[in-house]
């Protein structure tokens, strides 16, 4: 949810997700943006959105951490900003939240075809309007439901390919001032793999999800 037009729909179904909407509850809200302030560059409009949404949520609910512009911006030492809370990980059994960053080998399985569905989401009918589910809390597994995309997204890559690293961040990003410096490596990993995929038929054969269990030795392992 990383753009304001789709904030409140997000927002709607993540609320809705933790009770009944005749019953009134008490839950902890946790919501993480980066960045900075109100110049250009930062996610200040992201962070606005954010806040009229749950002020006119109906549902009741305990925002104990909002971690938003400056209270959550770092500078490294190279001068640039950076986000001091960029995530978080949750205990399932317990619901547990706590800060967290993740280096490029702890992302959980199918990063890149995760991220690529979130792009290329709004042209599947069947995930318009909804959050895209991938955790099952249930059943310990990581199922990442199938989406399709057009072919012309290969030579879309292509093209995004071509543009230089700030450009990358300026067309990009919804904060190009205050990205972590993976940023750009991970965008043109997505191009790359759209570009050497194509076709989303060889990803979501029979349009069936990919699914991962963890196995006893501590890794995730593809069922189907």
């Amino acid at each position: 949810m990383d753009f304001p037009k789709i904030v409140e729909g997000g927002f709607k179904q993540m609320l809705e997700l933790l009770g009944d909407d005749d019953e009134p509850f008490d839950q902890v809200v946790y919501s993480s943006g980066g960045k900075h302030s109100i110049q250009e560059g930062y996610s200040h409009p992201l962070c606005c959105k954010i806040v009229e949404v749950l002020h006119k949520s109906q549902q009741r609910f305990h925002l104990r951490s909002f971690c938003v512009l400056g209270i959550n911006t770092m500078t490294d030492s190279y001068g640039n900003a950076r986000p001091i809370v960029g995530g978080f990980v949750m205990q399932t059994s317990s619901g547990v939240v706590t800060p967290a960053s993740f280096d490029i080998t702890s992302r959980c399985p199918d990063e890149i075809v995760r991220r690529i569905r979130v792009s290329v989401s709004s042209y599947d009918p069947n995930w318009r309007g909804k959050l895209l589910e991938t955790y099952d809390t249930h059943a310990d597994i990581f199922q990442i439901a199938p989406a399709c995309w057009m072919p012309d997204w290969a030579e879309m890559a292509s093209s995004l390919n071509q543009l230089s690293d700030s450009e990358v961040l300026l067309q990009c990003s919804t904060s190009p001032a205050a990205e972590p410096p993976h940023f750009v490596e991970t965008e043109r990993r997505i191009w790359k793999y759209l570009i050497e995929n194509p076709d989303w038929e060889d990803i979501f054969p029979k349009y069936k999800p990919r699914v991962f269990h963890w196995t006893n030795d501590g890794r995730w392992s593809r069922h189907s």
